[in-house]
């Protein structure tokens, strides 16, 4: 039997098992069972905590396709809260290594309990080669800016247009490209609600310019300073929220003058408030991080 932790960041939530004092042998195949919202525990992927010679504790991250991401910005906040709740450290701010580098995280605690915390997720990674993404196979507008087709098979073009309805025109849609440590496409819209994220999101993911796959967020601007965004994750699909992606948002809003460093993003799941800061080039993004249950698995 694995004990677990069921925990989530506005909705994005995971499978948590303290590595401390827990082996899994194989996590990809049980993130893959766990995961499923029917026949497991539910949830968009599994999460372990473990030991760290870098930092306070090491995060490790299984899609729910059992693929492992490089991190997850909603998840760090709860890898922070679970490590700091339950004793692993009562460092404040704590460090937590991931597949993207050291992270610092700064708590928020109201009776001895963290409740949010503000996350310093490093450096944009603005080079399309480090992002990745093959430039070659994409078209280049202005800067920062790719007009890239979108097809089922990513060598035709699909029956589509932008607006989701039907033409016999090719579906070609400007991204702007930023890594938080993972992939991000950004893509503005006038209306989130009119993408059939289903249905375009794993042909994004799997396109063939981008060698690692991609997350994709589609994005609404409300003001300078606020925006409304919709998430297909690779290896998950459609979740109700994306730290690292609404950071890449931040950062993307910036580059083409869509945005300011200041930026409140309004999730499926909640809301996330993010600052590119001038200062030192670091993103930071303040959210909450909520404990919903434990268990114990079998196997």
């Amino acid at each position: 039997m694995t004990k677990f932790t069921k925990m989530h960041g506005i909705g994005n939530d995971y499978v948590y098992v303290n590595g401390f004092d827990q082996t899994v042998t194989d996590p990809a195949a049980m993130a893959r069972k766990v995961a499923d919202r029917h026949f497991g525990v539910g949830g968009d992927g599994l999460i372990m905590i473990l030991p760290s010679d870098k930092a306070d504790v090491r995060m490790r991250m299984f899609n729910a396709d059992g693929s492992e991401s490089e991190m997850c910005g909603n998840g760090v906040r709860c890898v922070a809260k679970y490590a700091f709740d339950h004793g692993l450290t009562k460092n404040n701010p704590l460090r937590v290594e991931t597949g993207a580098g050291v992270l610092p995280i700064q708590l928020q605690v109201d009776g001895g309990k963290a409740t949010s915390a503000t996350v310093d997720m490093g450096e944009p990674i603005l080079e399309m080669d480090k992002i990745p993404v093959d430039a070659a196979k994409i078209r280049g507008g202005e800067e920062h800016i790719w007009r890239v087709a979108v097809s089922q098979n990513n060598t035709t073009q699909p029956e589509m247009h932008r607006g989701g309805g039907r033409s016999q025109r090719p579906w070609i849609t400007e991204m702007t490209f930023v890594s938080m440590g993972n992939p991000h496409a950004v893509s503005y819209v006038d209306d989130v609600k009119a993408i059939d994220v289903e249905r375009f999101g794993p042909w994004i993911e799997h396109h063939y310019a981008f060698p690692r796959r991609i997350n994709m967020h589609w994005v609404q601007v409300v003001s300078p300073g606020e925006v409304i965004l919709r998430t297909w994750e690779r290896g998950s699909g459609v979740t109700l929220a994306c730290g690292t992606g609404a950071c890449a948002v931040a950062v993307a809003g910036v580059l083409i003058g869509k945005t300011q460093r200041k930026l409140l993003a309004h999730l499926p799941g909640g809301d996330l408030q993010l600052e590119w800061r001038e200062t030192d080039n670091h993103v930071y993004m303040t959210g909450p991080a909520t404990e919903v249950f434990s268990g114990e698995w079998p196997g």
